[in-house]
């Protein structure tokens, strides 16, 4: 996958991730050490909450997002360096959900006062395989323009 530099980054590109699938062991393992609130981590629980049933951590599908991003999706030459995030999700997500990204750049512009770097607002959504959104996110990067060889 070519790495990005700013300069390479257009109003309009889309990028889609490779595919993650989220087992019943990553969500409890995930909420024990990050998030240990009854819904994430016993089927039991769970059921008898807003959820329904066990539901991953938002954290946790944050995580999984970002790893995608990071490894089949969009791939910054020197990293994904946020600057603001807004976040949400509209359903939770479940074991056995595969998910991926597919991200949508909203807008590129260049920094007045440090013309070596620019923010990318990229707006992107975490799919499973039913096609339901379970993150829904808005990011501002910061993303740095290509070195000019001397």
């Amino acid at each position: 996958m070519n790495k990005l530099w700013l300069d390479d980054i257009k109003v309009g590109a889309r990028f889609e991730t490779e595919k993650y699938e989220v087992s019943h062991e990553d969500i409890v393992n995930f909420a024990r050490q990050f998030d240990p609130q009854p819904f994430h981590l016993s089927d039991q629980a769970a059921a008898e909450t807003f959820f329904e049933g066990l539901a991953a951590s938002g954290w946790h599908t944050a995580a999984i997002t970002m790893r995608l991003l990071v490894t089949s999706g969009f791939s910054i030459a020197t990293g994904i360096i946020g600057a603001s995030v807004e976040v949400a999700w509209p359903s939770p997500t479940r074991a056995g959900d595969v998910l991926h990204v597919e991200l949508t750049v909203e807008n590129v512009k260049v920094s007045a006062s440090q013309p070596d770097r620019g923010f990318v607002t990229v707006t992107y959504n975490t799919i499973n395989q039913e096609g339901k959104t379970r993150q829904r996110t808005t990011a501002n990067l910061l993303v740095f323009k290509k070195p000019e060889l001397t």
